[in-house]
């Protein structure tokens, strides 16, 4: 197989699991519509990061030996649990509180503040689902190209799943945040916080589940 080859067909499989609705779509969204267009950004490079450290560990081997240890694949997954159970019930408080009205800001104007800690969500919820790194090892062997070493396989590969990821939530995060500079008031803020807390709770004990069976 050569590289070209190798690399639209992974971006074809890559293409399908982006477009498919998923954790890092409601969190994308979450950030768009209640944050603004900055924190979506940093949260979906976040998730890149993410992206990228799997696919280099998959080319490594390292995705490897998390599927051949029960108990490192249960550890990983308890606690992504954890971290999204706790997340997500941060954002169902929040979404039970009055909240006071935000301030009224320009079109398109950034929120200060924070984007340290959107970037840092969305490389949490990618590096703590082992079910990346599992997709990771899974596919990767299936498109490696001639004479191309299996790290910077892994790393091409992701690369791809990367843009793609970066075009379709860039886009979503437009999308929603100009429709969120509209209807930016507590009781819609309050109903998405609501709305992603419990999607990520029951990510969260999807997770845990995995880590008892």
């Amino acid at each position: 197989m050569t590289l070209a080859q190798a690399l639209a067909g992974f971006a074809v499989v890559a293409l399908l699991l982006t477009l498919a609705p998923g954790l890092d779509l409601a969190i994308v969204l979450r950030q768009s519509l209640t944050r603004g267009r900055g924190h979506a950004v940093a949260t979906i490079l976040g998730i890149q990061c993410g992206l990228l450290a799997w696919g280099a560990a998959a080319g490594a081997g390292a995705t490897a030996v998390l599927a051949a240890s029960q108990g490192a694949y249960r550890v990983l997954s308890a606690g992504g649990a954890v971290y999204l159970a706790w997340m997500g019930a941060v954002m169902l408080r929040r979404a039970w509180r009055p909240q006071p009205a935000p301030a009224r800001r320009g079109p398109g104007a950034p929120q200060r503040g924070g984007l340290w800690r959107a970037w840092l969500t969305g490389v949490a919820t990618d590096l703590l689902n082992p079910k990346a790194g599992v997709f990771y090892l899974a596919t990767i062997p299936q498109f490696m190209a001639d004479g191309v070493s299996p790290l910077v396989m892994g790393v091409l590969l992701a690369g791809v799943h990367v843009a793609l990821c970066g075009a379709w939530f860039g886009l979503v995060a437009l999308g929603a945040s100009r429709l969120g500079e509209r209807l930016r008031s507590p009781r819609v803020m309050r109903a998405v916080d609501g709305l992603t807390g419990g999607v990520l709770v029951a990510f969260g004990v999807r997770l845990a589940l995995d880590a008892r069976a």
